[in-house]
C-alpha cells in the first residue's frame, strides 16, 4: 500500500454468536467479535471502533446486543483500521 492512500470497505458484521453469551455479557462479546472481524479482514492487528459504533451496540443496554451491524472500515497508512458506522443507518 503506498504512503498517504487509505483503504475502505463496508461490511455488514454478524453478531448473533453474541446472544450465546450469559445475558450480562453480550455486549462485551459483540465488540470482541466486531474486534476480531476487522482483524481478520483487513489483516492487521490494530483495530479502534469508533464512539457512534460503541453507542450503537450498547444503544440497549448490556443484554440487548444487535444481531448485526453495518459498519465502514477504513485502514490509514500506518495499518490502524478504525470501524465507523454506515452513513445513513
Amino acid at each position: 500500500m503506498s504512503k498517504g492512500a487509505s483503504e475502505e470497505r463496508v461490511y455488514t458484521v454478524p453478531l448473533s454468536h453474541a446472544w450465546i453469551a450469559p445475558i450480562k455479557k453480550r455486549v462485551p462479546r459483540a465488540m470482541r467479535i466486531l474486534r476480531e472481524f476487522a482483524k481478520k479482514n483487513m489483516k492487521v492487528d490494530e483495530v479502534r471502533i469508533s464512539q457512534e459504533v460503541n453507542e450503537r451496540l450498547w444503544n440497549r443496554g448490556i443484554q440487548g446486543a444487535p444481531r448485526e451491524i453495518r459498519v465502514r472500515v477504513v485502514r490509514n497508512e500506518d495499518n490502524i483500521v478504525t470501524v465507523y458506522l454506515v452513513e445513513g443507518e
